[in-house]
């Protein structure tokens, strides 16, 4: 971490950045990360492509993100959290690829390694835990602010303490973040409290969707773009159902289709989809991804592909055989 760390406290304007389509530990991790850099005095910018969720706006300084990136604008680092590679940024890439110093925070055992220096921990819960660990190295004194951000993503990438990447550190470091001052009540009823009425349509619409493999091993749901305009509802809304798709029973492994919103149909009827994939622990998800160009987790994973629907479907399938 030392190189890191020199870098940080040699920098004079620093870029902090994380992933389109953000989750909670993708926002609470940029949050925190770039309220220590502040506190350190450096000219600091925060940057995400996409609008944050309504459920994340709660959180302290989100108001800083910006969605849009100056060429002109020269850093001294870059520090990039919680993506695989750096197309994940989305079109800001080519920009922050140009930083001369970038480092890569990342807990996704899929990551590329990009970066001039990266700190990659596939046993950290989330990067949350990772953005602690580097503020503490700092020096940074951690305040309720920062705990509330830091919470916030490790509580959100666990699934609430659920899911298999639960450690020991996610219940020590969020005792310590409630030492703090944060209201774990308060985070869970903005995260996880209320839905719209838009939401609850757009889950019957995708639960109404699922197809379950011959050996009912393997659960598919599609979600489209014509699903959310007729529910009115918005990407963040697509958050969570797959675990609806993953909790039938004997499914081992769930895949949600998505249809992206900026793509367009091709001349053979292909468009752009993100699949997401969650499996019950006995299947590596992050394997079948890492075919399709995606990575991920064990347990949680997921690729971007460019095909119909129909062969997507077709290929989970036939992939399902093998469960």
């Amino acid at each position: 971490m030392d190189p890191i760390l020199q870098s940080i406290k040699a920098a004079g304007r620093i870029l902090v950045t994380s992933h389109t389509d953000p989750d909670g530990d993708a926002v609470g991790s940029l949050l925190a990360m770039g309220m220590a850099l502040i506190r350190l005095g450096k000219q600091t910018t925060l940057y995400n492509e996409s609008p944050i969720p309504a459920v994340y706006q709660f959180l302290p300084c989100v108001g800083r993100i910006q969605r849009h990136l100056e060429a002109s604008t020269a850093y001294d680092a870059a520090v990039v959290l919680d993506c695989g590679d750096l197309p994940r940024m989305g079109e800001g890439w080519r920009t922050v690829s140009r930083v001369p110093v970038i480092i890569n925070l990342d807990h996704h055992i899929s990551n590329t390694g990009f970066g001039k220096f990266s700190l990659i921990d596939g046993q950290a819960c989330a990067t949350a835990e990772i953005v602690f660990r580097l503020i503490r190295a700092l020096g940074v004194p951690l305040d309720r602010d920062m705990a509330t951000c830091i919470y916030t993503g490790i509580l959100t990438d666990t699934g609430s303490f659920r899911f298999s990447n639960t450690n020991t550190a996610a219940f020590a470091i969020s005792r310590e973040m409630t030492e703090l001052g944060v209201d774990p009540y308060n985070v869970a009823q903005h995260v996880f409290g209320s839905y719209s009425l838009g939401r609850i349509k757009l889950l019957n619409l995708a639960l109404n969707s699922i197809e379950i493999s011959r050996n009912g091993k393997l659960s598919l749901m599609t979600v489209t773009r014509r699903m959310l305009e007729d529910t009115q509802t918005q990407q963040e809304d697509v958050d969570g159902l797959i675990n609806y798709a993953r909790r039938i029973e004997a499914v081992r492994v769930a895949a949600l289709i998505q249809e992206q919103a900026n793509g367009r149909a091709t001349r053979e009827g292909r468009m752009r989809f993100h699949v997401s994939l969650r499996s019950d622990g006995t299947v590596d998800v992050a394997a079948l991804a890492g075919a399709f160009g995606g990575g991920g987790h064990h347990s949680a994973a997921g690729f971007q592909i460019e095909a119909t629907l129909t062969d997507i479907k077709s290929s989970l399938l036939a992939w399902s055989e093998r469960i």
